[in-house]
């Protein structure tokens, strides 16, 4: 009662507009993935961010999936915990600051796999970009790492309370909220014995995603899992793209192909014999430059070989906005985040990743009616 209370407060004190439905319920309308909650008003991978992305009418919110020391998926957007949890001002986990390579990359902090569920549950979330959204730093401190059981009994919570709105007002129940879980680094954790698969899919089907029908999506920066995801599920699988480098599992497996190769038709008739759709960074589908955005064809030709877009992130600050679309010198000013969402709509993607899922909520819905 005491945490569905503090969430309700929460989501009046953001001064966001709630939504006791869906705004997605057409057919082929592009869909609002609310990139790790409502990102732009609270700390990322919280409760309370989820919870307002789904008042504010995002159709699936995405949970980054990481796995603990006893084997437990928690919503991390890395498994370096050092720059999103207070865990730096816990004494007694001093010692476990260590240096570790993930995927290439040599990472200094404290890491999900050294910790236990427990151990993790006396954390608590902070702010990634204090800096930059000083606004959020207010709610350091007040929520827990959920895990992704937590996340999933507040999505059914939310959707039966939703259908029990609509019953009273005699309105046939709204869509499901989406699920979007990623996967991460998921061949650094199968070294350590950790695996996600099973445990991903078992959770998914008691809580009722278990069918192609149903409102989930799996991604993954890595090949090889996705690939033997689909032997296990017939659930939409989701290729996320990088404008620089390879899979991880390429370069541990000596494979020399890179992003880039995956783009190519040949590459994208690949991707669509075991993917549904892709997830690129959202300036390899369109460039900006001073005299407006370029479509690249991008998503022209990966929806000619069968596959969905999913772009990522769209952010409502100058700092991730391409300079045309900036509104001052000011990084942490918002800009002109409707423009840069309706130039990826006319280039034809099929969803996309958001911080803001009010903002993005309204501008594809504008879109949408002015088509």
């Amino acid at each position: 009662m005491q945490k569905t209370f503090l969430l309700y407060v929460l989501a009046g004190f953001v001064g966001t507009v709630l939504m006791t439905g869906t705004s997605a319920a057409a057919g082929s309308r592009p869909f609002v993935i609310a990139h790790r909650g409502a990102s732009g008003y609270v700390p990322e991978h919280t409760l309370a961010g989820y919870f307002i992305a789904i008042q504010q009418g995002t159709d699936y919110v995405e949970p980054d999936l990481v796995i603990t020391k006893d084997g437990a998926l928690v919503a991390r957007h890395e498994n370096e915990i050092g720059g999103t949890t207070d865990v730096a001002m816990h004494p007694e986990f001093a010692a476990r600051k260590t240096t570790k390579t993930i995927d290439g990359e040599s990472m200094t902090g404290w890491f999900t796999e050294d910790f236990t569920l427990a151990e993790l549950k006396t954390l608590r979330a902070r702010e990634r970009l204090p800096e930059l959204r000083t606004g959020n730093t207010r709610w350091d401190r007040a929520f827990e790492i959920p895990t992704f059981e937590e996340v999933l009994e507040l999505v059914a919570a939310a959707d039966a309370q939703r259908a029990a709105n609509a019953r009273a007002q005699g309105l046939p129940p709204p869509p499901r909220i989406g699920i979007y879980p990623e996967t991460k680094h998921p061949s650094y954790f199968a070294a350590l014995g950790l695996q996600f698969d099973d445990r991903l899919l078992e959770a998914l089907s008691r809580h009722g995603y278990s069918q192609r029908s149903d409102p989930i999506c799996l991604q993954s920066f890595e090949v090889g899992n996705l690939q033997a995801l689909r032997r296990k599920t017939d659930l939409p699988l989701v290729q996320l793209v990088a404008p620089n480098g390879q899979p991880a599992d390429f370069t541990l497996a000596g494979d020399k192909r890179t992003y880039a190769d995956l783009m190519s038709d040949a590459g994208l008739k690949e991707i669509a014999t075991y993917a549904d759709a892709i997830g690129p960074h959202k300036w390899m589908v369109v460039r900006f430059g001073p005299a407006g955005g370029v479509d690249t064809g991008l998503a022209r030709r990966a929806r000619a070989a069968g596959l969905g877009v999913h772009v990522w992130t769209l952010r409502a600050e100058n700092e991730f906005l391409p300079e045309a679309l900036r509104s001052s010198a000011d990084p942490a000013a918002q800009g002109d985040l409707r423009a840069e969402i309706r130039a990826l709509l006319d280039a034809g993607i099929t969803g996309f990743f958001c911080d803001f899922p009010d903002l993005a909520v309204r501008a594809r819905d504008e879109w949408w009616a002015g088509r």
